[in-house]
């Protein structure tokens, strides 16, 4: 299996000492950036799998550092690890551009299985043929997630929004389960997966709300339905 190389922007010295070792044996291998200048620095240098930031940091916050690394990258999985746990910050998070949010205190091996989750996607030694499919007006392109809209410039979507909405698409006017994206892009189905769910179904909606004949529909407590012009 090939070994993770991931990127931690942490300032607190004994944490990440840990994580290193801690993920360490687990093979992952972590590189510490103890600020947010030094991150973007690492960053530009390594060009990581996978980020794990906090988000109170010197020199440069962890928001800032992810809206700067996104408006050039919108690949590089990135996870915000952090103790502000206020649920304005983490739409926050997300709205800046992360796959995931972890609060402080936390479990190793679950920031092991968040870590794997999204590092897949570099694994694969060819690239994927070119997917595009009509979503009314709309074009989502898979591959270079790429939702384009008649002649606007095309919206770069995040890794997981892309899937997201893949997911759906594939799938238009039936209704897709919860429990099965959440399992298929998140790794677990627990409460606070549900909720980042939301949130990225949110994102969506307000993506495709040029079009009124395009909209995504909640069924309430099984999952969710993409609805396209006939």
């Amino acid at each position: 299996m090939k070994t993770i190389q991931a990127l931690l922007a942490e300032d607190e010295n004994t944490l990440a000492l840990i994580l290193v070792d801690a993920l360490g044996q687990r093979g992952i291998t972590l590189r510490i950036a103890s600020d947010g200048e030094a991150a973007w620095k690492a960053y530009c240098h390594e060009r990581p799998d996978v980020m794990i930031v906090d988000v109170m940091m010197p020199r440069l916050d962890g928001f800032s550092l992810v809206q700067r690394i996104r408006r050039e990258d919108a690949d590089t999985p990135i996870i915000f690890l952090t103790a502000r746990t206020h649920t304005d910050d983490v739409l926050r998070g997300f709205d800046v551009g992360a796959d995931d949010y972890m609060r402080k205190p936390f479990s190793v091996r679950e920031l092991e299985a968040r870590i794997r989750v999204l590092a897949r996607r570099s694994y694969c030694a060819e690239p994927l043929p070119t997917e595009a499919i009509e979503l009314g007006k709309y074009v989502l392109r898979r591959n270079e997630q790429l939702l384009c809209y008649a002649d606007a410039e095309p919206m770069q979507l995040s890794h997981r929004e892309s899937e997201l909405l893949w997911a759906l698409a594939s799938r238009s006017g039936t209704v897709v389960e919860s429990q099965q994206l959440l399992l298929d892009l998140w790794g677990d189905d627990d409460m606070y997966n549900r909720r980042s769910l939301h949130v990225f179904i949110s994102h969506l909606r307000d993506y495709l709300s040029r079009d009124t004949a395009v909209s995504i529909l909640n069924v309430r407590g099984v999952g969710y339905k993409l609805l396209l012009p006939v």
